[in-house]
Order: C-alpha cells, then structure tokens, then sequence
C-alpha cells in the first residue's frame, strides 16, 4: 500500500533552497518500507526538486548559473499573456524538473555521502509550497 505525506515550505523568492532530506527520511521511516522508492513532487510549475550536495557554495551556484542561462526578462512569450514577471521562473523549473524518485534500501533514501535532496524556488516572489512525498515498496 502506498504511503503519502506532504511537506510544507515556505520560501523568499527566486534562488531560495532548501534541503529536505531530514523530511524525505522521516517519512520514509514513517511509511515502514524497507525496499522500494520514495517520490518527490513539487505541486506547482515554479519551483523544482532535485540533489545536489546542499552547501554553501553550491547553494548559491545553482540558482546563479540558472539566472545566467535563463535570465529574468519581460521579453518571454508568457509575459505576452500574464505580465506576472515570471516567465524565466517557468522555464528554469522546467529545466530541473519538479520531481525526484529515490530508491529506498533498509528503510532509508538511498543516498550519496554528499547527495542531498533539495527544493529550488523559481518563481519571482516568496511561495508557501506543498511537495507531496510518495513511498511505494514493501
């Protein structure tokens, strides 16, 4: 039988991560599986879910390689339709994508030293964020 959880999380704009890891793995322990997969989803189109080793650098890296590759602009066909300011928001969570699956051995995500699972915010202003967090296996 599946198990599901949410986690909530607010964030403060664009380029604001989280590592979520401790959350992921309580509710892994929470489920009793032992062997399977856990799922993470970002409900939402503006914000993405991935690993990365979480650390200060890094924290700070990933959002400024994603503003220089995808930067903030009024020119995007979404502003045409929305004039939110968010078109490059879209986009950067597209690039990275809003789920991650993991697998899980002996009742835990099955991890790197240095992996951490994180939530990036894309979006251009502050988000209260729901991830839904999905545990199959046995």
């Amino acid at each position: 039988m599946p198990h599901q959880s949410d986690i909530a999380l607010d964030t403060a704009g664009n380029g604001d991560m989280h590592d979520i890891t401790a959350q992921v793995t309580a509710i892994v322990a929470d489920s009793g599986v032992q062997t399977g997969v856990v799922h993470v989803f970002n409900v939402g189109s503006t914000a993405s879910i991935g690993t990365i080793e979480f650390e200060p650098g890094l924290e700070r890296d990933l959002p400024e390689l994603l503003n220089r590759l995808i930067p903030p602009s009024d020119r995007y066909g979404h502003e045409l339709a929305w004039h939110d300011g968010n078109g490059h928001s879209h986009l950067q969570a597209t690039w990275l994508g809003p789920a991650l699956s993991v697998p899980i051995a002996k009742g835990r995500p099955v991890l790197g030293t240095w992996q951490q699972i994180f939530h990036l915010e894309c979006d251009n202003k502050p988000r209260r964020r729901r991830i839904v967090v999905t545990v199959l296996g046995g």
